[in-house]
C-alpha cells in the first residue's frame, strides 16, 4: 500500500499537519496505536452512568478561536465550537477572598486592586507593555518555524518592542514576580499561571512568560460536547479530503532505505509505503531509538534523543466526579458572580508554597495540595444527564512517587479522596451530591498516551535549552530529522505542548515548501515581520 506520506501518532498536531496537506491534495495515512484519533483531546462517556462525560486529559484549550489553523481549517464548520467564559479564572482563599481574571483587564484590574494597589498597577502597565509584544513578536513567532539563536537575538535587539522582550527574558518567572509585585496571593497567582505552561519557574530566560499572560488576548476557553469534538472536527475535515486514519495499530518500524524514510512496518506486519514523507507525532526517544533503525541514526542524534529531558513538575492527578448538582463554592455567598468562573483554583494561600512543591517533587514526595479544575456541565449542559453536572479538579503530582511510579496503582485513589475532602472544604454541597467518581494518575497517562513519557502532557521539559530552534535539541529544531524526509511534528518541537496545534502548524509550513507545494495560507516569513518591526522603530 503506497501514500504520499504517512505520519504516526494522531494527536492534535498531527491531525492538523494531515488535514493541510490533505487539503493539498496528498494521499496522506495516519497510524494510531489507540482505538479512537486525537491523542488527549479525549471525552469518555462514564460506562457506569451513561450521560456523564468527562474530558479525562484535556479541557482548557487557550485561544484556539485565534488559531490560524482554527481559521484555515474551517474547523467551526466541522462541529469544534468553542466559548471562552467572561471570568477565566478565580483563585478561592480559605479567609473568603478570591482573585479574578477576567477577559475584561479592567475588570482583573479591580480584582487586583483589591489585594494591593501597587500590584494592579504593576498588572496593569506590563499588560500595556507587551501587547504589542504579544501582537507583534511572541505570537508570530509562535505560528512560524524558530529562526536561529543567533538571528532571532540580532532582530530583536534591533526594535525598541525586542529589546523590552529580550530584558525581561533574562530572568526567571520567579526573578520577574519578585521583582515587580508585592502580594503573596498575586505572586502565586501569576506563577501558578506560569506552571501551567510548565515553565520552571526558576530557570532565567522566561521571565516575560508573565506579562505575556497578561496581555494575551485569549483566555482559556472549551469546546463544546466535551475536548473531542476538536478531533472529530479534525477527523472530518480529513476524510473529506480523502486522508485515511489506520487506528489501533501500532507502528513497528520507520522503514529506511540509503538514508530516506520511505515507510513504516507495523507490530502486524504489514507495510505502508510514502513516496514522499514520513512525520511522527511522537517523542524523540520513541522516533530516534525505538522506531528507526540504529544503523540510519547518527551516534549524536542517538544521544541526544537519550538525553532528551521530560517536565518534572508536569504530572497530573486528576478527579472527576459525576454530581446531582454543580459545586457551590462558601465564596458565593459574598460574590455570586464567581458562579461564572470557567477555571478554580484552590489551595494556593501564598506564594511561600512554591519552593515546599518543587522540592517534593523533586523527592517524588506528595506536596501541599494545589489543585484547579472546572465544572463544565455549568457552560456546556449536554456533558451530563438533564439537571445533573460532571466536574474535574486537576493537581500536579511527580511520577516517580517515592521513588517507583508504580506506587500510583495503590495510591491514586487514596490521594483522589484526598481531593475531594479538600475540594468539599470550600464547596461544602459537594460531598452529598458525589454519585460517583474515579481518578487518574500520572503513570495513567503515560499508559494511555506512550509519547507523554514520565507521565509529561507536554512532551518534554523547557528547560536545559529545549526552545525554539533547539527544541527538541539542536539539529532538529526545524521539523526536519537527519534522515531524509523524516519530519518531526509533534509537542517535542517548537513552540511546545498543550493544546495550540502550532508545532504541527508549523511542520506544515516547512514541508510543504519542502515538497514545492503553495502554501497561500503560511504568513509571513517570522525573519521579514521581525526585519519590518525593527525598521518601524527606526
Amino acid at each position: 500500500m503506497k501514500y504520499d506520506g504517512i505520519i504516526l501518532g494522531s494527536g492534535h498536531n498531527s491531525l492538523i499537519l494531515q488535514a493541510y496537506l490533505c487539503r493539498s491534495g496528498l494521499k496522506v495515512l495516519c497510524i494510531e496505536r489507540n482505538p479512537e484519533a486525537g491523542g488527549a483531546l479525549r471525552t469518555i462517556e462514564d460506562p457506569r452512568e451513561p450521560g456523564f462525560c468527562h474530558n479525562t486529559h484535556s479541557f482548557f484549550h487557550r485561544a484556539i478561536m485565534q488559531m490560524p489553523w482554527y481559521r484555515d481549517l474551517e474547523l467551526a464548520r466541522y462541529g469544534a465550537q468553542y466559548i471562552e467564559p467572561e471570568l477565566s479564572t478565580v483563585l478561592l482563599l480559605k479567609d473568603g477572598r478570591a482573585l479574578e481574571w477576567w477577559t475584561d483587564v479592567d475588570r482583573t484590574y479591580e480584582s487586583f486592586a483589591a489585594f494591593n494597589d501597587r500590584d494592579a498597577n504593576t498588572m496593569r502597565r506590563w499588560t500595556e507593555a507587551f501587547t504589542d509584544i504579544v501582537e507583534k513578536i511572541t505570537g508570530p513567532e509562535s505560528q512560524a518555524p524558530p529562526l536561529t539563536t543567533g538571528i532571532r537575538k540580532q532582530l530583536l535587539g534591533a526594535s525598541a518592542m525586542g529589546r523590552l522582550l529580550q530584558e525581561t527574558s533574562e530572568l526567571s518567572p520567579l526573578e520577574f514576580v519578585e521583582r515587580e509585585f508585592e502580594d503573596p496571593v498575586i505572586k502565586g497567582g501569576l506563577l501558578f499561571f506560569n506552571g501551567l505552561r510548565e515553565v520552571d519557574l526558576r530557570c532565567r530566560g522566561f521571565g516575560h512568560h508573565i506579562p505575556m499572560l497578561l496581555a494575551s488576548r485569549g483566555k482559556a476557553q472549551m469546546c463544546l460536547g466535551g475536548a473531542a469534538s476538536l478531533a472529530k472536527a479534525l477527523v472530518k475535515v480529513i476524510e473529506a479530503n480523502n486522508g485515511e486514519l489506520l487506528l489501533h495499530t501500532s507502528p513497528k518500524q520507520v522503514l529506511v532505505e540509503n538514508g530516506r524514510a520511505v515507510g513504516v512496518e507495523t507490530e502486524n506486519g504489514e507495510c505502508y509505503f510514502a513516496e514522499h514523507f514520513v512525520a511522527s507525532g511522537l517523542n524523540p526517544v520513541q522516533t530516534f531509538l525505538e522506531l528507526v533503525p540504529e544503523a540510519s541514526v547518527p551516534t549524536d542524534w542517538r544521544d541526544k534523543a537519550r538525553n532528551f529531558h521530560f517536565n518534572l513538575i508536569a504530572p497530573l492527578m486528576a478527579v472527576n466526579l459525576n454530581l446531582d448538582e454543580a459545586p457551590r463554592y462558601a465564596a458565593f455567598e459574598q460574590r455570586p458572580h464567581l458562579q461564572g468562573a470557567h477555571m478554580t483554583i484552590l489551595g494556593l494561600e501564598g506564594f511561600h508554597l512554591y519552593p515546599e512543591i518543587v522540592s517534593h517533587h523533586e523527592a517524588g514526595t506528595i506536596p501541599p495540595t494545589v489543585m484547579w479544575g472546572c465544572c463544565p456541565t455549568l457552560f456546556d449542559p449536554s456533558q451530563a444527564p438533564a439537571g445533573k453536572h460532571t466536574a474535574f479538579m486537576w493537581e500536579k503530582l511527580p511520577y516517580r512517587l517515592h521513588g517507583d511510579a508504580a506506587n500510583w496503582d495503590e495510591f491514586r485513589d487514596k490521594h483522589a479522596q484526598h481531593m475531594i475532602s479538600m475540594w468539599s472544604e470550600y464547596a461544602p454541597n459537594l460531598k452529598d451530591n458525589i454519585r460517583s467518581w474515579f481518578s487518574r494518575s500520572p503513570l495513567d497517562t503515560e499508559r494511555k498516551f506512550a509519547n507523554m513519557k514520565f507521565g509529561d502532557l507536554s512532551v518534554g521539559a523547557f528547560t536545559h535549552g529545549q526552545i525554539g530552534y533547539d527544541r527538541p535539541f539542536p539539529g532538529a529544531g526545524h521539523y526536519r530529522s537527519c534522515i531524509d524526509r523524516l519530519y518531526l511534528c509533534s509537542a517535542c518541537c517548537h513552540p511546545g505542548g498543550n493544546i495550540t496545534g502550532l508545532p504541527g502548524y508549523n511542520c506544515a509550513q516547512v514541508l510543504m515548501q519542502d515538497l514545492s507545494l503553495p502554501v497561500p495560507w503560511a504568513p509571513v516569513p517570522i525573519e521579514q515581520q521581525l526585519a519590518a518591526l525593527a525598521a518601524e522603530s527606526g
